[in-house]
């Protein structure tokens, strides 16, 4: 039974006293973004996701590049794809029957992208429903997949965000791109609005080769951290295994034998606050044999 509470002359309804409620946290929006096409965003969204949700944590992984919608191809469900994040929107279907539930990993969620409408179809009021909701849910972590650039679904994937990763290749025009994209974090987002403190920037770099790094062919990881005044969070090394994961549908995080997954768990463990040293930032010193025969 109810009982009454006074508080500043308001009578309450009270729950019992035997009863306890357990405070959840919110959800937390992580956009992983860039300035420039093609340097692993959504190869990036796929293995944080499923490297958050191998250790416990409900995670929503969600396309933002309408038209395009590469995140199911990446995550091996692009046939299970019935609604997609437009449909959801526009009131087509509900949130549960468009969520894709990842068959290897528990926990993990895909919310695919629609390739027949373009980026208008998405709404700020639409975006914050669907976050609203999955936040509701109780899903831990939210990861936006934002497509390259500044215009319009680019800008709605970063505005809810609480952090962002923004993904750059060692090469000028990248960290030039990059460099504006940050920019937008400061000013367009709904924290920066709100004067809460900004979006929490974290910089991650894909297809790091220390060998063309020594010959001066591309640059370093201080090089880039030094121009974007960014923390480093994960530095993924070249490797051949990221093509291979994402033409067969496996996020290269779940290939326990790749250095490119090694990378993406530590930069999982970084994100959730664990303290790791950089590693794949030098050349691997080939064995004898090895220099022998060309290994």
């Amino acid at each position: 039974m109810a009982t009454t509470c006074i508080l500043s002359g308001w009578a309450l309804e009270c729950a019992p006293p035997n009863r306890i409620f357990e405070e959840r946290n919110l959800s937390e929006i992580i956009v992983v973004t860039s300035g420039k096409g093609g340097v692993g965003k959504t190869t990036t969204s796929a293995s944080l996701g499923c490297g958050l949700a191998r250790r416990g944590k409900r995670v929503a992984l969600i396309d933002f590049d309408i038209g395009l919608r590469n995140l199911d191809l990446i995550m091996g469900c692009e046939r299970r794809v019935v609604y997609d994040f437009v449909n959801v929107i526009n009131g087509d279907c509900t949130l549960k029957q468009a969520l894709i539930k990842d068959k290897r990993v528990e926990g993990l969620h895909v919310l695919a992208a629609s390739q027949t409408r373009d980026k208008d179809a998405l709404t700020e009021e639409g975006v914050q429903r669907v976050l609203d909701e999955l936040n509701s849910e109780g899903f831990d972590y939210v990861l936006c997949d934002s497509p390259a650039g500044i215009e319009k679904g680019a800008h709605l994937a970063m505005y809810f965000a609480d952090r962002a990763v923004v993904v750059v290749n060692p090469e000028v025009s990248s960290v030039r791109d990059s460099d504006r994209i940050l920019g937008l974090l400061a000013s367009k987002t709904r924290r920066a609005e709100n004067g809460n403190g900004g979006v929490k920037e974290h910089l991650l770099l894909t297809r790091y080769n220390p060998r063309r790094v020594a010959s001066g062919e591309m640059m370093s990881v201080n090089d880039v951290k030094e121009i974007l005044g960014l923390d480093v969070i994960g530095v993924v090394p070249e490797s051949t295994d990221v093509l291979a994961a994402s033409n067969s549908g496996v996020p290269v995080i779940l290939n326990d034998a790749s250095d490119a997954a090694d990378a993406y768990e530590d930069a999982v463990g970084r994100l959730l606050g664990e303290q790791l040293p950089l590693r794949f930032l030098e050349e691997r010193k080939r064995g004898f044999l090895a220099r022998m025969f060309g290994g």
